[in-house]
């Protein structure tokens, strides 16, 4: 009796043309079985479907008048049937053409007695987590003696869109499931109108996606591209050639600065606010983390809340978001009573993260209005107010204005008594911990733990040398009063178990 290798499940497809229309159309994948290929324990499996094929022969007569020889399995081998031949698919679509139904495949059939059904759920997860990467959770992740105070949600539960990957969806339901559910936890949307309505009838026509969004992310254009009419031929360019070929024409002509005034304009076609509040509510009821980026570009227009402006106008409430997300904040907050209308829109929100593109004196002033007047609710708070870490031989002129009008740490401590996480990047001194002191009660203070990354730190507008660098003896000094005035507050703090203080030279 001849021994056999064992047979390695692995999953493989064939070629895929002629098929992607095919995929295209049905957006939900088709479960296609799996594929069987020799190979021995040592030596793995090929990564593509394979030319030919060895077999082992038993008991093989031939002679010259008997017909071609056929296959015949050794009686010990597990499969009672002759396995398909590379190429041969047999999928559920097929079988309903010819007039068997999914629910009536034979019990011998592959598709039922496949061995990757029987493995239990936790190795599905580890061998995708391996091939997508670890799958975070979508709630918050605090913890005190961590360097990351508060979760950067950039990209934390973004997964690789590649189309290998997404073809993995085919080879069960069970990886259909867990696959999808990677795939929708972090979308992002242009926030047009042209791109909503797409994305609404989207998840319409496929309704089982929108309990995998955990993470909504819209971006607003702060331009789009102006059409141009050449004088020769009275069209527009349509291509990225023709465009080029434009450009050309300009530069030759010596319109030097036409391209940049003449190719793009603001945006016509942005939604509202209120749109877009609308559009979460109605297709996204699971989604815990919503971000909104407004762009950043010289006198950058701001986004629009509601489509016709009238007083006592809300934006539709969602209930179910727990962290708000905000890039280039300028464009979407500037004043008190923007950041209301959101605050009243998410009822429920613990974490708020703002950061803006580029430090100006607008950016402090309108956080000093806001910061003050933190709801209860809202626990943990990550402002980036200034992150590009350069040098500065003296403060810039904006800081000094800042600094004429208001005194923004102190108005930043007033949020601390509602506060348990705080993470703040930009100017900070020590007047700071000593106010946050002194309106926080021992017995009922909330605040765990601070982060601060200072930018540079607060100094009289008199003074003419307050730059920064490790080597600057008087900022050496200011950042001292500062980490010493973090000491002091401790003794009113007394929740506080984690504070982190530090200075990036960049130069």
């Amino acid at each position: 009796m001849a021994s056999v290798e064992p047979i390695q499940i692995t999953t493989m497809f064939p070629s895929m043309e002629g098929r992607e229309d095919h995929i295209a159309h049905h957006h939900n994948p088709i479960l296609y079985p799996i594929m069987t290929t020799a190979s021995t324990p040592v030596t793995p499996a090929p990564s593509t479907p394979t030319a030919t094929r060895t077999y082992v022969l038993v008991d093989m007569k031939l002679s010259q008048s008997e017909s071609p020889p056929t296959i015949i399995r050794p009686k010990s081998t597990p499969f009672p049937k002759q396995d398909l031949l590379e190429g041969e698919i047999q999928c559920p679509r097929r079988s309903n053409e010819l007039g068997v139904g999914l629910g009536k495949l034979p019990p011998n059939s592959p598709l039922v007695n496949s061995p990757l059904h029987e493995l239990p759920l936790e190795i599905h997860e580890c061998v995708l987590d391996h091939l997508f990467g670890v799958r975070s959770s979508a709630s918050r992740l605090s913890v005190p003696g961590k360097s990351r105070v508060l979760r950067g949600w950039g990209s934390a539960l973004r997964h690789s869109r590649r189309r290998e990957v997404s073809q993995l969806a085919l080879v069960s339901k069970e990886w259909r499931r867990l696959i999808q559910d990677r795939l929708y936890r972090h979308l992002k949307v242009k926030g047009t109108r042209n791109s909503v309505e797409q994305a609404m009838i989207w998840f319409a026509d496929h309704p089982h996606l929108r309990e995998y969004v955990k993470h909504i992310e819209v971006w607003f254009p702060v331009f789009q591209q102006k059409p141009i009419i050449t004088d020769q031929m009275r069209r527009l360019p349509t291509s990225q050639m023709d465009r080029s070929i434009v450009l050309m024409s300009l530069q030759h002509a010596g319109l030097e600065s036409a391209p940049a005034g003449s190719l793009y304009q603001s945006p016509s076609n942005n939604c509202t606010l209120e749109e877009t509040f609308r559009f979460i509510q109605w297709t996204f009821p699971d989604a815990v983390v919503l971000t909104l980026e407004g762009g950043e570009r010289k006198k950058p227009p701001k986004c629009t809340y509601f489509s016709n402006p009238q007083p006592d106008l809300f934006l539709p409430t969602i209930d179910s978001i727990r962290t708000l997300v905000i890039k280039g904040q300028w464009n979407i907050i500037r004043e008190r009573d923007d950041f209301k209308h959101i605050l009243n829109a998410l009822p429920n929100l613990n974490e708020w993260h703002s950061s803006y593109a580029r430090p100006k004196s607008k950016a402090y002033l309108s956080m000093a209005t806001i910061l003050p007047s933190m709801p209860a609710n809202l626990t943990h708070i990550n402002i980036c107010l200034e992150g590009d870490f350069k040098r500065e031989v003296v403060s810039p002129l904006f800081a000094r204005k800042v600094l004429g009008q208001t005194h923004f740490c102190v108005e930043m401590a007033k949020s601390m008594p509602a506060l348990e996480h705080l993470a703040y990047t930009g100017r900070v001194c020590g007047s700071f911990f000593d106010k946050a002191a002194r309106l926080s009660d021992p017995r009922t203070s909330r605040l765990k733990s601070v982060e601060l990354i200072v930018k540079n730190v607060c100094r009289p507008n008199l003074l003419w040398n307050d730059g920064t660098g490790i080597m600057d003896t008087n900022f050496i000094y200011a950042f001292e009063s500062l980490v010493l005035a973090g000491v002091r507050s401790l003794r009113r703090l007394q929740a506080l178990d984690y504070m982190r203080i530090r200075f990036i030279d960049l130069g």
